[in-house]
This record gives C-alpha cells, structure tokens and sequence, in this order.
C-alpha cells in the first residue's frame, strides 16, 4: 500500500464513521465527540467520497451499514483502537489513576450503596474524580455519556460488558405502625387483603418472592412508584406491604423501622447486581480500579439468606 493510500482518511473522518455506527445516529455521535451533528455529517461526507463508496444507507428511521461499511468498519475499529492505546501510554503512563469515572446507578444504590464508600475509595485514589448520576430506568451509557451503570437482575445488552459486583436478598416488608393498624399477615393468600406498594416498571418488579397455589404472586398494588428509595419512603411511612431488596432496607430492619413480613414463607432470592460498561479493547485503569474496589467491599456484604435483625 502506497502512502497516498494510506492518507487519504483522515482520524476525524474515521472516528466520526465509528461514533454513528456504534450510537446509531449523526445527533448521538456529534454529542459523544463533541462537536456538531452538521460537522459529523460532513466529515462522514468527506470520507465516502474520498473513498468512493457508500459506507452507511440513511434514511429517515436509521443508519444502516452497506456491505463495504461493514468490511471497513472491521478494519479501522482496530486501528483506532490501537491508537487510543497508543495515545494513552504516551499521555498518562502511571497517571491513568487519575481524571473522571460517571458512574450511573438507582436512587438508592447510590444512597445506601456507593455514597457510603466514596470516602474510602478517595482516600485509596484522591487523583480520581467521581460524578454520581440517578436513574431508575435504564439508560443508553454512550448517550449519557457514562463509564459505569449499575444494573439489577438479567442483563439484556449484549453489546455490554458486565462483573458482578454482589448480590442482594429481596425481603418482604412493612412498617410496625402499618402492621399495627392492618394486622400481620399470616399466609401467603392475606396479602391480596392488604395494602401493597409496588413499581410502575418495570413491571415483572411486582412479581414477588412469594407462591399462592404454585404460582408466584403478582401483585396489583394501591400506590406505585418508579424508583425504589420512594417504595421505601413509602413503607416507613405506612403505606402497605413492599418488596425490597436488602442493600435498600438492612438498616432499617436492624433499627426497626420495617419488619419483615412472611419471612418464613418468602422464598430465598437474591437479586444480582452488576457494574457494566461498554465493550472496549482497553478499559480505562481508573474504571478497573473502581469496578474492583466495588467487587472487594461489596462481594460480602450482604446476607445470602440470614434473617436480619
């Protein structure tokens, strides 16, 4: 290959194409690389016509890649790749445990989970910055612009990588003062006479840890909720039974201010909870250290079955 050849490209051009490919719009990669999507769209311009084909089918709905996109992509990814690494060693070389980790996660996961640890692990890495974003729903971690999500249960994202980082009891509970005044239930079937809180979605949350006739229960609750802190505001404050897990509710149990509710017949299942991030070649050092700080303080923190008390 001549070294006209080889220039024709420039990395902007390059880096542009990938961005569209791997958010799936112009808007999405002119916001992961910062600039304009009128200066994505040129630069992806430039590129096709330098090259003489068409790389990506637009139309109104997606982007889609031609057979030759396909083909290209194969071969810049790795470049590209190869080149950050390059960069990175030349730029950072032992100062890759410093700059910013996003870390996303539920309300209460951050609340309960990880603001308690920050301390240690700035204290362990104080050239390390942390950014700590809520979200009770899942979110797009390119659009976002997030190193890490915490994320609960099955994982659907295969193009995500994920390490477990522990796992969490789901519990039944509810306040002393609503089991006072509503009475406790004493099988499986009372529940359907009591007040329930639950989550407006996912909805598969409101299939609970509990069998009436072989099947598990799915709840119809009274009041609902998007995000888990406010299911657990909800029950210390009176509102009915709910299904939490125990990073949300351990110490609430402890001091008493819920009470499990049909401990002896709610079934042992634990909810387990990753830390993800996209797939890449070369996962920044600083986001290692946290996933692994995570794995070390979390991987036995909770129960795997005890009753608390």
């Amino acid at each position: 290959m001549n070294n006209s050849a080889m220039m024709k490209s420039s990395i902007e051009e390059l880096m542009a194409f990938m961005s569209i490919v791997d958010t799936g719009s112009i808007v999405a990669a002119a916001t992961q690389l910062q600039q304009t999507p009128s200066g994505i769209s040129r630069a992806l311009n430039r590129l096709e016509k330098k090259l003489n084909v068409t790389l990506l089918e637009r139309t109104t709905r997606k982007i889609k890649l031609t057979h030759e996109g396909t083909l290209f992509l194969e071969k810049v990814r790795p470049i590209l790749f190869e080149l950050a690494e390059a960069e990175d060693g030349l730029l950072k070389s032992d100062q890759d445990t410093s700059g910013l980790i996003r870390i996303d996660s539920a309300t209460p996961f951050v609340l309960h989970v990880l603001v308690p640890l920050m301390q240690k692990f700035r204290q362990q890495y104080p050239q390390i910055e942390i950014e700590l974003n809520t979200n009770d729903q899942v979110i797009d971690l390119l659009e976002h612009k997030t190193d890490v999500a915490i994320r609960f249960g099955e994982l659907q994202d295969s193009s995500l990588h994920a390490k477990m980082i522990c796992k969490s009891r789901l519990y039944l509970v509810a306040s002393p003062e609503y089991l006072d005044r509503a009475g406790r239930p004493r099988r499986a079937q009372d529940l359907l006479q009591h007040q329930l809180i639950g989550f407006s979605k996912p909805r598969y949350i409101n299939t609970w840890p509990i069998k009436i006739e072989g099947q598990y229960l799915t709840v119809s609750p009274t009041i609902n909720a998007s995000s888990g802190e406010t299911v657990r505001q909800l029950a210390l404050a009176g509102h009915g039974i709910a299904r939490l897990s125990e990073f949300e509710v351990e110490k609430d149990l402890q001091q008493g201010n819920l009470e499990e509710v049909l401990q002896d017949q709610v079934e042992i299942q634990l909810q387990h909870i990753h830390a993800v991030y996209y797939q890449q070649k070369h996962l920044p050092k600083r986001v290692r250290l946290l996933i692994e700080f995570l794995v070390e303080e979390l991987s036995h923190q909770f129960s795997t079955g005890k009753t608390i008390s």
